[in-house]
């Protein structure tokens, strides 16, 4: 996390909880990668593999939860300092429901695979929106480590593609299940694994509006995407 401090060990302490929420990050971009797989190829090692996963993100979450506890009693900071503590504790919360979502993906994925009717649903589009949530998952925390406010109005700006990738897949789904009635129940699994992707999108979107929290010091949460864009690159004037 960028600017010095007086305390070095505050330097520290932050430079620490930085590295703990990147690593909590990966586990959550390894566990959306390992549900996206198991949606592709049915394997059930995989959908357990994620639900496992799920146990050491919960203690991840715990244990920076502490340590940002402890270090806000230990330093007492302020303004921009501790927008930032604060801002990293709902970094951590977004990042755990992510992880939510990758398992309700893979979980999801191994009633999909005993469904005969999967493999007539071209799922490119779920594909692709999962890369991207990944992706603009990982973007968003390597801008929120740097509090690069340029880089969060563009994960801003790329989380309307995964939207987009979203709708179109809806459209399709609804196309398929008209046309044949058998592709109805697993269809509607398949709009449940679309919507978990799109909320991954929401919580890295989630995580950008921590940036300009932290650096202009105002809350933009339920702004439009346009108001949110224009926050984040005023912010750099």
């Amino acid at each position: 996390m960028p600017d010095k401090h007086l305390s070095s060990q505050f330097d520290a302490d932050l430079s620490l909880l930085s590295s703990k929420l990147l690593e909590m990050g990966g586990l959550v971009e390894s566990q959306i990668a390992h549900a996206m797989q198991a949606l592709s190829t049915f394997d059930l090692a995989l959908v357990q593999q994620v639900v496992e996963d799920e146990h050491r993100l919960n203690a991840m979450e715990i244990a920076i939860d502490e340590e940002l506890h402890n270090v806000i009693a230990r330093r007492q900071p302020a303004a921009r300092d501790l927008r930032l503590l604060m801002a990293t504790s709902k970094c951590v919360t977004n990042l755990e429901r992510a992880g939510d979502e990758a398992r309700k993906i893979a979980k999801r994925s191994r009633r999909i695979s005993a469904d005969s009717a999967a493999r007539a649903i071209d799922i490119a589009e779920l594909r692709v929106s999962g890369d991207m949530a990944m992706h603009i998952l990982r973007r968003a925390l390597d801008a929120f480590a740097r509090l690069d406010t340029v880089s969060a109005a563009q994960i801003i700006r790329d989380d309307e593609a995964i939207d987009e990738q979203f709708r179109a897949f809806v459209r399709k789904l609804v196309t398929y299940m008209m046309e044949d009635p058998r592709t109805i129940s697993v269809g509607l699994d398949y709009l449940f694994v679309a919507k978990a992707i799109e909320r991954i999108g929401d919580h890295a979107t989630n995580i950008a509006e921590f940036i300009v929290y932290v650096v202009r010091g105002t809350d933009v949460r339920h702004l439009s995407r346009e108001q949110l864009e224009r926050a984040a690159l005023d912010s750099e004037e």
